[in-house]
């Protein structure tokens, strides 16, 4: 076939020309030259363009927006947690690109995943969201003695399923969604891997997966059924390049495409810290910000800041803000605000000396990042890979390893 035939024939594959060219047909003859080649195509682009802009006036040739779709935990205003607030984000923030829906349960406390929202659809700001019932909520002690086996690293295979579920939020209705509508989405972009969603869910649609992982090194990750995660999405977004290396090394799987990302904060325009010093009376304090909880490592927090107390005898006060899951000292120098306001969070970190965050697990800190994005120093533990990553880079704190170093630190 000559080159001019090869043309005219791609040309006419399409529906609409083939539509066209049957209009056209009886008055063009295509011979072995440009010239009439050349006819022809004048003929076509005419009529094409009289096509679209019939298809323009009357609506029917607007590009459709594609559909996605978040995959979380918890998703909402009463929500707190930085995973959750991070999906908030994202999801938000391509409602003017797509047309975005975010799959989740019902439950606002991660600790008991009790179902407290009445309403199976909202719209929340731009972004449909659509709500499932936990069927178990979790029974706390008898999740800890499960948890307790695959904390020390003892993980037997036959009880990971049972560790799923307890683990939670147990919502197989959600999984049965994914299922029955997968083909009306063009992506699902999953939250965390660690918990039931994310975990029993992107099996069902491993060809237009994305994971978000937010992974750390802990024992969870030597889970069969999480290296089956590990091993199922069509591509990876990973927050920082310690999460990346983590997961590459420990999954082998260096086949599956990835984007190394992040996440913005918000600041606020107005940041006062004489409005916290007036408000709360507080003054010459380290602060922490997030869940009071010994997996948080706040026990090793309380002991080195009793231990500095009994050794200094100054002033300084420890400020906690945020819920607290663990008993917390008594002590007239730690100060347990419980939830506050955006406001007086960041008025609060304004006027407080540092920031310290004692964890050994996190795959990325907001807050950290909200601490650097106004100016104030943190201080970190140098047994997580990410956050001393942050200190390094920004040069913008300070990391401890035991008790000596903390106490130089906050001096």
């Amino acid at each position: 076939m000559s080159k001019a035939r090869k043309i005219v024939s791609r040309i006419a594959s399409s529906k609409p020309i083939r539509a066209l060219r049957n209009r056209l047909a009886p008055t063009v003859v295509i011979q072995e030259d440009f010239g009439k080649y050349n006819r022809y195509e004048e003929q076509i682009e005419k009529l094409t363009t009289e096509l679209i802009r019939e298809k323009v006036k009357n609506g029917s040739f607007e590009k459709k927006k594609n559909k996605i779709c978040f995959v979380v935990q918890r998703y909402g205003l009463e929500v707190n947690g930085g995973a959750e607030l991070h999906c908030k984000q994202l999801a938000e923030k391509m409602t003017p690109l797509y047309e975005v829906h975010v799959l989740t349960t019902k439950a606002i406390d991660y600790m008991t995943w009790r179902n407290e929202y009445n309403q199976d659809e909202e719209n929340i700001e731009g972004v449909h969201v659509h709500r499932f019932p936990v069927d178990k909520e979790r029974n706390q002690e008898e999740f800890l003695v499960l948890n307790d086996h695959f904390k020390t690293g003892t993980i037997e295979e036959q009880y990971e399923q049972e560790w799923i579920e307890k683990q939670g939020p147990y919502c197989p209705k959600l999984v049965q969604y994914i299922r029955e509508h997968k083909d009306e989405y063009d992506v699902f972009i999953f939250f965390t891997y660690i918990y039931y969603p994310t975990t029993m869910g992107i099996k069902e649609v491993k060809d237009k997966a994305i994971l978000l992982s937010l992974a750390h090194n802990e024992p969870y990750l030597q889970m069969k059924a999480i290296h089956e995660v590990f091993h199922s999405p069509r591509a990876f977004f990973f927050n920082t390049n310690e999460e990346r290396l983590l997961v590459r090394s420990r999954f082998n799987n260096y086949e599956i495409p990835y984007l190394l990302g992040g996440v913005g904060v918000d600041i606020p325009s107005s940041i006062d810290k004489n409005r916290f010093i007036k408000k709360y009376g507080i003054e010459n304090f380290v602060l922490y910000i997030g869940r009071i909880d010994e997996g948080k490592n706040c026990n090793e927090l309380f002991d080195y800041f009793l231990r500095y107390k009994k050794e200094t005898k100054d002033d300084l006060k420890l400020v906690l803000m945020g819920k607290a899951v663990m008993p917390i000292p008594e002590h007239e120098d730690i100060i347990s605000l419980g939830f506050v306001s955006d406001e007086d969070k960041f008025d609060g970190l304004a006027a407080s000396s540092m920031l310290v965050l004692p964890s050994r697990f996190e795959s990325l800190s907001m807050v950290v990042l909200e601490a650097f994005s106004i100016g104030k120093p943190v201080l970190v533990s140098a047994d997580c890979a990410v956050l001393k990553a942050h200190v390094d880079k920004s040069k913008a704190g300070l990391y401890y390893r035991g008790y000596d170093e903390f106490k130089d630190s906050v001096i």
